[in-house]
């Protein structure tokens, strides 16, 4: 299976971004990618944001092509409760073993989640101390991120190999998509926002994602700073591409720090008409 170290990835399989953590997606054309993730532990193995309905066929292949067993799935993590995520639920639930497997979510997102029909456990976090542990010791830190984008929203972070999965934060949309993304040096130093001179510009389409699905100024800026707070070596969001160099981590995250006209912050008022200043 292919691996970050690869030049040309082969899309078609798994593609490893850390030692035992997986990208598992589809490689179908969408200008919204979805990006689920796998960790395995030994004897155990976790699911991170699932995927949807249509993606679901690639996700179990890819899955299974990492040589995981289905009995090896204990949890599939949740990290808010969008479609694009949660939509192919029922179909990881029909095929594995059944009271071997829940879904970790917060307590904001269970009641939407519900509404999918699954029938498998729905654990809070909450009352896990927003920790899990594998049972080799391995824990994965979830990290609360409020109305980034959804009441409910959080991040998860392996403590072992220092990849945070981000949601929706560090996302973008855009027919030229990567599943690694590095910028080009010219980014570097760059003191513009939505306004680069570079054709089909990765850290624009970065911020415009945010402006777009982000609820405020606020939200923004309180997640990235907890971002800040993070040892984190790779930024493995739900959409977009995964990042694994730390200027170009910096680089976006001082962009995301100052980043105005963020979600209901974007919307001006004039002449009884609301519309989007961006």
């Amino acid at each position: 299976m292919a691996d970050i170290l690869e030049l040309n990835l082969d899309m078609s399989g798994p593609v490893r971004i850390a030692r035992d953590v997986y990208w598992v997606g589809s490689e179908r054309e969408t200008p919204l990618h979805a990006n689920p993730y796998l960790i395995v532990d030994g004897g155990e193995a976790v699911i991170i944001d699932g995927g949807s309905r249509l993606d679901f066929p690639a996700v179990m292949t890819k899955i299974l092509e990492t040589g995981v067993e289905l009995a090896s799935i204990r949890a599939i993590i949740c990290q808010h409760y969008d479609p694009d995520l949660c939509a192919a639920l029922p179909h990881f639930e029909d095929l594995l073993l059944p009271g071997n497997v829940q879904i970790l979510t917060s307590k904001p997102n269970v009641s939407f989640i519900r509404h999918y029909g699954v029938r498998m456990d729905i654990v809070e976090t909450e009352t896990l101390n927003h920790r899990y542990p594998f049972s080799s010791g391995r824990t994965l830190q979830f990290i609360p991120t409020p109305y980034a984008h959804s009441a409910g929203s959080f991040m998860t972070y392996d403590l072992k190999t220092g990849v945070l999965f981000t949601g929706d934060l560090f996302g973008s949309s855009g027919e030229d998509w990567k599943l690694f993304l590095s910028l080009n040096p010219q980014c570097q130093g760059c003191t513009r926002t939505l306004s680069c001179n570079l054709p089909d510009c990765p850290v624009d389409h970065i911020l415009s994602f945010h402006r777009t699905v982000m609820t405020s100024n606020r939200a923004l800026r309180h997640a990235v700073h907890l971002i800040q707070e993070i040892p984190a070596l790779i930024i493995a969001p739900q959409h977009g591409g995964v990042l694994t160099q730390s200027q170009d981590i910096q680089l976006i995250t001082d962009k995301l720090l100052t980043l105005d006209h963020v979600g209901i912050d974007g919307l001006k008022s004039k002449n009884n008409d609301v519309f989007f200043g961006l």
